[in-house]
């Protein structure tokens, strides 16, 4: 049985209180203390069973705290991740790495000049289906891989919130970095690197304002190719009604295609495929529907802070390629990334 690790989280919000600190409960490890500066999201934690700060110093005094999730606001990330690799914490980060380039660079080399453990909490490389996909892949069973395609979507207006009375911080430029190309674009930047073993080298975007009244993009369509020439597509948006069909991830191969439905977003479940490319038959390919990907990350993450060979998987430098991608889909787009629009 793994060695229980005590957990902290710095930001309380919706994804930390209704999926991370649940993973952290049935890895069987703790949530130890939260940092937060609401009223509510301190309250919240308390009912779990965490001792709540309200600023970063109270939860990095804690010595029982090993591990720090960090889901604030993009714009908080960096601060937040300096000063846990400086106390000598283990630092799961949110997506994106940070509300800007500049910010995401100086990470990764904190990360670098203090050796502390740091991941970027791309949850999605850790649902059960991605990883069948992958090692379908890897098997050739689909011959080599020409295209992916994702679509990622949700519905978000102006009006959502955390918890009530919190501002919506998603759709605030300053404190988001970007819309739905900021926030969705990375995990499906990020997988395509994780299925395929290589990251995407080129890429351009377009963005619109199409359906909803903030400032920042409520939708993108992003093209991107790898060094050895697979395409990909990825279609995100906040202007999708959540009833209908928006989530769905494609790899397409010489031999076949791998077809995903609902698997990406932060639930277990959702339904996997593969139709081979010459009598065009459908099977369906099993995987374990109970585990969720926060579930999985968080004994992931786990296995490599008491495994120092397991950390290979988790990358700072990959992370960041990551957030140079998404400041040029950016910039190709014609639209500011972030605060340095870089």
């Amino acid at each position: 049985m793994e060695e229980r690790i005590g957990w902290g989280i710095v930001g309380y919000g919706w994804v930390a209180r209704d999926y991370m600190a649940p993973a952290i409960r049935a890895a069987g490890h703790r949530l130890v203390a939260v940092a937060d500066p609401g009223e509510v999201s301190r309250a919240a934690a308390e009912k779990e069973g965490a001792r709540a700060h309200a600023d970063l110093a109270g939860l990095i005094a804690e010595p029982e705290v090993e591990a720090v999730y960090v889901a604030t606001p993009n714009h908080l990330h960096r601060g937040a991740v300096e000063a846990l690799c400086a106390a000598g914490k283990a630092v799961l980060c949110e997506k994106p790495m940070a509300a800007s380039l500049a910010d995401a660079e100086a990470m990764a080399a904190t990360v670098r000049r203090s050796g502390a453990f740091y991941g970027t909490a791309f949850d999605q490389r850790h649902h059960p289906g991605h990883r069948a996909m992958r090692a379908l892949i890897r098997e050739g069973r689909i011959g080599t891989v020409t295209a992916i395609r994702i679509v990622y979507a949700c519905w978000l207006d102006r009006g959502w919130t955390s918890f009530e009375g919190q501002d919506n911080w998603r759709i605030d430029p300053a404190q988001a970095g970007g819309g739905a190309l900021m926030d969705l674009a990375p995990h499906g930047i990020d997988l395509v690197d994780f299925l395929l073993g290589e990251p995407i080298v080129e890429i351009a975007a377009m963005t619109q304002a199409r359906a909803q009244d903030y400032a920042v993009d409520d939708g993108a369509l992003l093209i991107g190719r790898t060094g050895s020439g697979a395409l990909a597509q990825l279609n995100v948006a906040y202007n999708c009604p959540d009833a209908l069909p928006r989530r769905r991830l494609e790899v397409v191969g010489t031999r076949g295609m791998l077809t995903a439905t609902d698997t990406m977003g932060q639930t277990a479940g959702g339904s996997l495929t593969l139709t081979e490319g010459v009598q065009g038959r459908t099977k369906t390919i099993a995987f374990d529907p109970q585990a969720s990907p926060f579930l999985e990350q968080v004994r992931a993450f786990g296995r490599a802070l008491r495994d120092r060979e397991a950390r290979a998987a988790w990358d700072a430098e990959r992370d960041l390629h990551t957030m140079r991608l998404i400041a040029r889909a950016y910039a190709a787009a014609g639209a500011p990334a972030g605060r340095d629009a870089a």
